[in-house]
């Protein structure tokens, strides 16, 4: 089987020429569709993240999960060669099971639209005031007065309550000594498995997987019972854990974990 333009075809059949999606200019954003409806949202944009950053600067992961978005989404990059990169890299990339389904999206994203000046903000749908009956109206009118006098009544019979004056904290004076450095963790010498650190709560096996098969070597990924921050990563050799471990130092899952690696302990 091969895929052509997005579909699986068998090689020894007759290629049939296809035009639909070739005819989409390349876009800051593309569209993907086929994901796995089971992922919820938060992981789901996480896992898009992890595996696309890569390619460029990422803008904004837009992924719904709505009757008629379930499964899709869009990622929307800096610039049109991280976007083309991505789509060509990653088409058919099987991601939770099921191989992606990408192409370029058939309109801009309003972030890239403010970027080019073209934005165009689109009109607010108004709520038609004739829909709602008179007497409805009425009725909430009446509730909201008498919520406020009665209100009004309960305060007027409260006793008031006296101030008390509070007592001003007692300032702590610092010690005239420098704060303690904490201990630094020493480096391990280089070895075929790395020791993440700094991992965000929504980090799974399948996440870091995708992040690090792209490397030569790569054997598994092991995480800890108990522990979501800590992880750790098995390359066949050294030299290709270090090539690893090079790359992807200081990348980030999410925008507020900088993933740390070094060698692990043996």
């Amino acid at each position: 089987m091969k895929c052509v333009s997005g579909t699986f075809v068998n090689k020894n059949k007759a290629k049939r020429p296809t035009h639909t999606k070739m005819d989409i200019r390349p876009n800051h954003t593309i569209y993907i569709n086929n994901l796995n409806e089971k992922i919820k949202k938060d992981a789901l944009k996480k896992s898009l993240y992890a595996i696309f950053s890569q390619f460029g600067q990422i803008l904004d992961i837009v992924a719904l999960k709505t009757l008629k978005m379930r499964g899709q989404a869009f990622v929307i990059f800096k610039d049109i060669n991280s976007s083309t990169n991505a789509l060509r890299s990653m088409q058919g990339f099987p991601f939770y099971d099921k191989p992606m389904r990408i192409q370029y999206s058939k309109k801009d994203s309003d972030m890239v639209a403010k970027m080019k000046g073209t934005f165009v903000e689109r009109p607010k749908k108004q709520k038609k005031e004739e829909e709602v009956p008179v007497e409805t109206k009425k009725r909430k009118r009446g509730q909201a007065n008498a919520a406020r006098e009665r209100a009004a009544r309960e305060q007027a019979i409260q006793p008031t309550q006296p101030v008390v004056q509070q007592p001003a904290p007692t300032q702590v004076q610092p010690s005239s000594g420098p704060p303690a450095a904490p201990a630094s963790i020493p480096e391990q010498p280089p070895n075929q498995i790395l020791f993440l650190t700094n991992l965000p709560e929504e980090t799974n096996e399948m996440m870091l997987s995708m992040l690090f098969n792209q490397f030569p070597g790569f054997k598994e990924v092991r995480l800890v019972p108990g522990r979501h921050d800590i992880a750790f990563v098995e390359f066949e050799t050294e030299t290709q854990s270090a090539a690893a471990k090079d790359a992807l130092q200081g990348f980030k899952i999410t925008p507020s974990n900088a993933m740390k690696i070094s060698f692990a302990k043996k």
